[in-house]
């Protein structure tokens, strides 16, 4: 009896132990899934986490635009203020003195060199020339006659050589007479246009009171005053624009003549230019500004002025170098020459084949770490 229950309890507890051993393992079982499941949610956020922070590496790169520096003509220019006059501007008055009996021309009307603008009362003078026509065919005659009685030898020699005297002497007095006729007539010294007429018929004219103003803005003069400290700089012959800002008219014409005088006042020489005016649009006394060329570099190194920045040590700019697996911003310092139009020739510290950075330079210092755009 004592046997059989001990037998009994042998075999309850070989079947606790094999029941324990079977909950184990499937606890174990249920463990393994949930650490794996654990695993896979790990690996997602891990590959979250990189892509974030790859993402923030690429925003942390500030982004630019590089140029690449090639030789080129480098220039600089100066602007100066000229004035516009006629190549031919005249006041016409009359060579004598008389009452004005007709105007032939009116204001505006272009006329020719020759042309007779008005005529004089030459009444007197041609009563006079009248008489001394008169009395020289009487000496001609007087004349004639000594003449041939001489030529036979009659008479005297004192009358013969008195009538010529007399014949020649009106004769001279005839031609002064015609020359003073000719001044009643008021002629156009050049070719031109009637600007302004002065006087009315029915007023006295005079060599000292002028008739009409006559223009001839066929070609005109522009004349500007130029510092003394471009004297040097500029030659006769140069090339140079000439802008009218009231017309809105550019031309191109060359330096027909340098002065030689240096103005005390200002400290400027003059200098003129000729331009044809076909259209007729410029007129005297028109503004005119001037565009001279001071400096000329044929092999520059030139950057915008607004890449050029300056600190304590001096000026500078921004270049890309490679450092590891990044593109870093880097200063150059440089020297600089003349700047004209919002460019600035760089003389030390750049060298063709060089990149700058032309975007993006506000937004990098020594070290920046950049992304380059194409």
């Amino acid at each position: 009896m004592h046997q059989l229950a001990g037998l009994l309890v042998v075999v309850l507890l070989a079947s606790c132990a094999a029941g324990n051993a079977g909950n184990e393992s499937q606890e174990k079982q249920a463990q393994l899934v949930e650490y794996k499941q654990q695993l896979h949610e790990l690996e997602v956020k891990i590959a979250e986490l990189e892509k974030e922070l790859k993402a923030t590496t690429e925003e942390d790169k500030v982004e630019v635009v590089l140029t690449e520096l090639q030789p080129q003509k480098f220039e600089h220019f100066i602007e100066v203020s000229g004035s516009v006059e006629a190549d031919q501007e005249v006041n016409v008055s009359p060579e004598g003195s008389g009452q004005i009996l007709d105007i032939k021309v009116k204001e505006g009307q272009r006329v020719s060199k020759g042309t007779v603008l008005a005529t004089l009362n030459a009444e007197p003078i041609e009563r006079t020339i009248d008489e001394v026509e008169i009395n020289l065919e009487m000496a001609r005659t007087t004349y004639e006659r000594q003449k041939n009685l001489w030529d036979q030898n009659i008479g005297s020699e004192l009358q013969y050589l008195q009538a010529k005297s007399t014949m020649n002497s009106l004769e001279q007095q005839l031609e002064g007479l015609k020359a003073q006729r000719s001044m009643s007539s008021i002629v156009a010294p050049v070719d031109g246009v009637i600007d302004v007429i002065y006087q009315k018929q029915g007023q006295i004219a005079s060599p000292q009171v002028p008739f009409a103003k006559l223009v001839n803005i066929q070609k005109i003069k522009v004349y500007a005053d130029v510092a003394e400290s471009y004297l040097t700089k500029i030659e006769q012959g140069d090339e140079v624009q000439v802008y009218f800002p009231a017309i809105g008219k550019t031309h191109t014409t060359k330096i027909l003549m340098i002065g030689n005088f240096i103005d005390p006042n200002n400290r400027t020489f003059r200098i003129r230019l000729d331009l044809q005016n076909k259209d007729n649009l410029i007129k005297p006394n028109l503004d005119a500004v001037v565009k001279l060329r001071d400096y000329v570099a044929e092999e520059a190194i030139v950057i915008p002025s607004i890449l050029i920045k300056e600190d304590f040590k001096g000026k500078y700019t921004f270049v890309v170098e490679a450092e590891g697996n990044s593109q870093v911003a880097r200063k150059v310092y440089v020297q600089t020459g003349v700047s004209d139009n919002n460019r600035t020739e760089v003389t030390q510290g750049l060298e063709a084949g060089m990149k700058v950075v032309s975007e993006g330079f506000s937004q990098v210092i020594d070290g920046t770490v950049v992304h380059i755009n194409s």
